[in-house]
């Protein structure tokens, strides 16, 4: 028995890094899971390792940006598996400059990728799971289990970051809307949390080459390593199982919450 076995789980973001091991850790617990990220190649690679993690996959480019493709999203999710129980708002980039360095157009565009796809993301999913305990509310006076919505936002939000004015705004602005939906969608059993990654190694804190707009210098990925008290830098899996923890059952009295995962990162 796995702790979503009969779930059905929307992952934006699900490419790479943390969104990645979500669906595969998701699948390993009996999720199906619709993968969804801009690019159509490594979505295809994750929906591979879904499958061999024993899950149900498909593959969605739509650029949630767009309200209109989140929807449509959405409504592919609802027509191949027949409902949506969990979703998982992961999409997101930086663009990191200083703020008097940092252009408008760089600005859009991080709160775009970052809190705009959460947004009509959840805004697309809510009738689904909304919807589906009205009905179960109608018929037996509460939901028949809890529907789960998390979102991944970012430790520099609770403390802040040189160089990501763009980045920690719109992260921070998923901290709000993460608390608001809990008040809005707990009375239908709809639970609303976020993770609180730290320094994760992904292709956005890889070492950073000259001339790319990804990636950390290695200066500062050394000075970030002293001050996370485990002494290592964490993974997507360190990630993945706590979105694993507030998609399942396990959770259920948790609500508004944002985790931590930092490895006990100094002033985290």
């Amino acid at each position: 028995m796995g702790r979503l076995d009969d779930r059905v789980a929307v992952i934006t973001g699900a490419g790479r890094g943390i969104g990645r091991a979500t669906a595969v850790r998701f699948a390993q617990e009996g999720a199906a899971v619709a993968v969804n990220d801009v690019d159509q190649d490594p979505a295809e690679e994750t929906a591979r390792m879904v499958k061999e993690a024993g899950g149900e996959a498909f593959v969605s480019v739509d650029n949630t940006v767009e309200q209109e493709e989140a929807n449509r999203l959405m409504a592919a999710a609802a027509e191949r598996f027949g409902k949506i129980d969990v979703v998982v708002n992961n999409a997101g980039i930086t663009r990191d400059r200083m703020f008097h360095t940092l252009d408008e157009d760089t600005w859009d565009l991080v709160l775009s990728v970052n809190l705009q796809t959460a947004y009509h993301t959840t805004r697309a999913a809510v009738p689904y799971l909304r919807d589906a305990a009205k009905k179960e509310m109608a018929e037996g006076g509460r939901p028949a289990y809890h529907r789960k919505i998390t979102f991944t936002t970012s430790s520099a939000a609770l403390t802040g970051n040189s160089g990501q004015a763009n980045y920690t705004a719109a992260k921070g602005a998923i901290i709000g809307l993460t608390r608001t939906l809990a008040r809005e969608l707990g009375p239908f059993h709809i639970n609303v949390n976020a993770v609180a990654p730290g320094f994760i190694e992904t292709r956005l804190t890889r070492a950073k080459r000259e001339g790319e707009d990804v990636g950390i210098p290695e200066q500062i990925r050394q000075m970030a390593l002293m001050l996370i008290a485990l002494g290592y830098y964490g993974q997507p899996e360190d990630v993945a199982g706590v979105h694993l923890f507030l998609a399942s059952p396990d959770s259920d009295y948790v609500s508004g919450a944002v985790i931590p995962v930092t490895g006990g990162q100094l002033g985290a």
